[in-house]
């Protein structure tokens, strides 16, 4: 016995991780403007596109501004212990690469399948939303009704082909429950694939891609706060905080907490910046730059938005995968209508279709940014040895793992068909707000046992400021969590058969292969010393 906790405990030396990085096949073609957009374009998109309708409807109402606030702080301590770690050890494995070198393989195994939630099913939430809109758009030109035609399921309404099998719907007492709508999201799937196939391509080319998608996406979102602003009622914002409901996350202040728990994943992005370390030109100056730059950008935009947002629509009416295209309808906007006499209807509004086109492209960066940082989480845990070398194949041209990106595409394609925006949100809230609360107990683990080490980047506050980050994810991990046992004890038990099933399947898979395969391990019993 103790040779196996020795044994799942070994650690991956600093130094050994900082010469991988120096020796990298990847091209190191990302600046510092680079990474911001990567960030950018990694968090802005489901928190404002997706999720917002869905918290200010459900659980928040206007306070939804609130959940953005203390969403936004918990980042914001994660995000400085990120920024030291990824200017210590700039390493495209981010997170699981510094549990690695600071609690060990098991740590590091756990904290990479955390990531899958992070990344892979982060993904899959984002592309559900993204058909949402997709949906928006070609109704306005009238032919959805003939490519996705209306269906009903469980008293609600979707579209064939575009509504994942499993959804999710609260009754009046707040209860909720998982009604099979009897088809899947193709057009979810379309857009996996899409970003796939561009990753395949060469992180350069797709880089590209996302810088002037992330312009657009922000332009739109600026002109979204420029028209809505005049059409703001002062009166949907009252009450601000609406009375509790039935259970604890249904409004009041358990509501906002709810809130801020669900609404937590679309800060993600900010990490995603630290799997670009390997690829990055001077990763101990740019990516703390990326990082922190991001996330201020983007806390602020979040706020405007949700405030205009929810000033336009009353937020029970915002539950909807596309809560901008509902408000953007709500307004009306007859001045921008301009003559299409080959649509239903004779007219297309300019302001409406250029939101809603941003908001594809937007979900589209997205989508591109965390399938990205999946695939690249993959490829240095398989050359650890921990998952299969189909990962970690870099081909010899594009300079790609394009295996592994192809595989990943697959698996996430699955997800984004079949589950719906809630059950996914919740499992990637609590995945991230998990790996989070390991990065942050990770620089504590680091300044007491290698205070040697050179730290281009030091969080202020230092250990103190990484255990407020430790006890504000786990808040926040506790806040998803919570609901899935209510479910269960409720006869819902498919969150948690969900959570449950992908624990065991991490277990399994390295038991039965992770374990035996580490080159950590090998090396170790080649040279004990």
């Amino acid at each position: 016995m103790s040779n196996l906790l020795t044994r799942l405990g070994m650690k991956k030396p600093i130094a050994r991780i900082q010469a991988e990085a120096a020796g990298s096949p990847l091209k190191r073609t990302l600046g510092p403007l680079n990474l911001i957009s990567l960030g950018v374009g990694a968090i802005i998109g489901a928190g404002i596109f997706v999720i917002t309708g869905e918290v200010a409807s459900g659980y928040a109402g206007p306070a939804v501004i609130i959940s953005f606030v203390l969403a936004g702080f918990a980042c914001a301590l994660a995000g400085l212990c990120y920024a030291e770690l990824a200017s210590t050890m700039p390493v495209s494995g981010s997170a699981y690469t510094y549990a690695y070198g600071s609690m060990g393989e098991i740590a590091a195994w756990v904290m990479g399948w955390l990531l899958v939630l992070e990344y892979g099913v982060s993904a899959a939430s984002v592309a559900v939303g993204w058909s949402g809109y997709m949906v928006s758009i070609l109704n306005d030109f009238g032919v959805s009704q003939h490519l996705f035609p209306p269906i009903e399921y469980a008293g609600r309404e979707g579209h064939m082909w575009a509504t994942p099998l499993i959804q999710y719907v609260t009754d009046e007492n707040g209860q909720g429950s998982f009604p099979f709508t009897g088809t899947f999201n193709l057009m979810a799937a379309i857009g996996i694939a899409s970003v796939t196939a561009l990753l395949v391509m060469g992180i350069k080319e797709s880089a590209n891609v996302n810088n002037a998608i992330v312009v657009i996406k922000v332009l739109v979102l600026l002109a979204f706060i420029a028209v809505g602003i005049a059409y703001i009622n002062p009166a949907n914002w009252q009450p601000f905080i609406p009375p509790a409901g039935q259970t604890w996350d249904q409004f009041g202040y358990g509501g906002v907490l709810r809130g801020a728990a669900i609404i937590f994943y679309a800060y993600l992005g900010f990490e995603a910046v630290s799997t670009a370390a390997a690829e990055s030109k001077n990763p101990s100056r740019d990516v703390p730059v990326g990082i922190l730059g991001a996330l201020i950008v983007c806390t602020l935009i979040y706020m405007v938005v949700a405030a205009v947002m929810t000033g336009i629509v009353p937020y029970p009416e915002l539950a909807s995968p596309a809560p901008i295209a509902v408000a953007i309808d709500r307004m009306a906007l007859t001045w921008a209508d301009f003559s299409a006499p080959w649509v239903e209807g004779g007219s297309l509004n300019a302001v409406s279709l250029m939101i809603k086109l941003g908001a594809v492209l937007g979900l589209g960066s997205v989508m591109l940014v965390l399938v990205y940082g999946q695939t690249r989480i993959f490829y240095t845990m398989a050359r650890d040895g921990l998952l299969p070398k189909v990962f970690a194949n870099v081909h010899p041209k594009l300079q790609t793992p394009w295996t592994g990106t192809i595989v990943l595409g697959m698996l996430i394609t699955i997800a984004a068909s079949f589950l719906p925006i809630r059950i996914l949100g919740d499992l990637v809230s609590m995945g991230t707000a998990l790996a989070f609360a390991i990065v942050c107990f990770s620089v504590i683990y680091l300044r007491i046992t290698h205070p040697e080490l050179e730290r281009p980047f030091r969080v202020p506050g230092g250990v103190y400021t990484a255990g407020a980050g430790i006890i504000a994810c786990l808040g926040l991990a506790a806040f998803n969590f919570v609901p899935m046992i209510q479910h269960a004890m409720n006869d819902n038990p498919l969150p948690l058969m969900l959570l449950g099933g992908y624990a065991v399947t991490g277990a399994a898979i390295y038991a039965a292969y992770g374990f035996w395969h580490s080159r950590l391990a090998k090396e170790n019993a080649e040279d004990p010393e």
